[in-house]
Parts: C-alpha cells; structure tokens; sequence
C-alpha cells in the first residue's frame, strides 16, 4: 500500500526550526501496530496520522513508542498540511480526537490551536527526578506532566539530565516540563520524556495546556508570549481562556514524499 506522508517543522517559521512531525494521511485505518511501526521509522517526536471525515479530521499521534493523547506541535503540522498542501477549504478544523474535539483556526499564515487547559496543582518532586536534575526547582507542580519552575532563563538552559536515572521514571504518557520567566519573553520552557527515543523535545505544545494557566495566574495576564528553549528553539502565542487554551504559531513544510506499507 503506497501512501503519502509529509514531514512538516511546527512552531515556526524558520527551516530545521520547531518540532519536526511526519504527517500521514489515510482513508482507513491500518492495525496499530503498522502505525507505531510507521511512527518508528519516521524517527521524529510524532507522527500524526489522519481520516477526513468531511465535516470534521479523525486525527491520532503516535510517538515511536506508544500512542498519545494529545499533541499540539503534530496537530499545528495536520493543520499546516491540510491548508497549505491539501488545500482543505475551510478556515476552521475541528479534529476528533483521544482528547476530545480539539478546534484549529487559520488566520494569515498563524494556526491557533484551542486546547483543553490543565492548570497544575502544588506537588511533591519524586526522588528519582530529583536525582537526575543538576539543579533543583524552586517549585514542582503536576497535572499531566511534573512542571518544576526555575528562578531564571539561565537555570533552564543550563539544566542537564542524569539520563540513565532519568529513563527508571515511569510516567507514561507524560514528562517534565522546566519553565522560568523569559528574558525576551513572558516566559521560557524546555520538555523532558523518560524512556523515549528522543530525550529533549524540540517543542512541546501539550505542555503549554499546563504552562498557560499557570503563568497567566502567576504573571496576571491572559496572553502570553513563550520560547521552548531547545536546540531547535519554538516561539508559540498564547492565551489563556478559562478552561480552555489557545496556542498559536507557524509551520514550515520541509518534505513531500510517500511510504510503503506491506
């Protein structure tokens, strides 16, 4: 079975920039195992995989790993594939999801993502991600994910993790978001995933479901600008609206192509 697949860099508008995802759509689904096989091979963060059911997008993520439930940076790609690739004629997609409806809105070249918001709650930092962090938080928070908050931008970028003990965390399907105030924005984050194949995240828009709430509460502000401080660095909008989140910015198109599947 031939099928197309698109590797697209989200949260960005700069090549080799964001996250990459591969973008794969079907007209039925295949077994799950031949989705995380295909996800593996692909060999980014996710692959999102896609049915167009007219009026709505029934949308999964899979990592090389498991499948997820939510994701922002592939969701951004899908989005970025079906408008500027596929030519999808509307302004607004609705995705059925493992999360629920999640909405997208194209807006001049920007895809505002709205996202279930998941403020976290004050909690204590396992022992074991204690130990594989070179500095310690001021505070640890957990909804999801843990999101130990940091007292500068420096301390974020300067954080190594003691992988070997970091990979005996079993918090499936979540990681650890880092976070502190930015220098040159509201605020900065970096994404850690115990026993995945890619450590560092590039740019996590799950995350941001958690991070919105928290610095728009702790800042007084309900938008927001954020850079997840990665290698390949994103720069995502936000705003924060009650329960819900929306988590804007670009993508870039990097390749076309197809795949083969027995």
């Amino acid at each position: 079975m031939k099928l197309q697949l698109y590797q697209i860099d989200a949260f960005t508008d700069t090549m080799f920039g964001g996250n990459p995802a591969c973008v794969v759509p079907l007209k039925d689904w295949l077994s799950d195992e031949t989705l995380l096989n295909i996800s593996r091979e692909n060999s980014v963060a996710e692959t999102a995989f896609f049915i167009d059911k007219g009026d709505r997008i029934h949308l999964r993520w899979f990592t090389p790993e498991i499948e997820m439930d939510l994701c922002g940076h592939a969701t951004l790609a899908t989005a970025h594939c079906l408008k500027s690739i596929l030519d999808y004629p509307k302004d607004e997609i609705t995705f059925e999801t493992l999360s629920g409806d999640l909405t997208v809105f194209v807006e001049n070249g920007r895809y505002h993502l709205d996202f279930p918001s998941r403020m976290p709650t004050a909690s204590d930092l396992p022992k074991i991600i204690e130990k594989a962090l070179n500095i310690q938080p001021r505070e640890v928070h957990k909804s999801r994910d843990y999101l130990l908050v940091y007292d500068s931008e420096e301390e974020i970028r300067n954080i190594k993790i003691d992988r070997p003990i970091f990979d005996q965390i079993n918090l499936d399907p979540g990681g650890v978001i880092i976070t502190a105030e930015g220098e040159s924005c509201d605020f900065v984050s970096r994404f850690f995933t115990p026993q995945a194949s890619i450590l560092e995240d590039p740019v996590t828009g799950s995350a941001h479901c958690s991070l919105i709430p928290f610095w728009s509460a702790r800042l007084q502000k309900e938008e927001l600008t954020a850079i997840q401080i990665s290698d390949r660095l994103g720069k995502l909008y936000c705003k924060n609206q009650k329960d819900r989140v929306i988590i804007s910015g670009q993508a870039k198109t990097y390749s076309k192509g197809h795949l083969w599947t027995e």
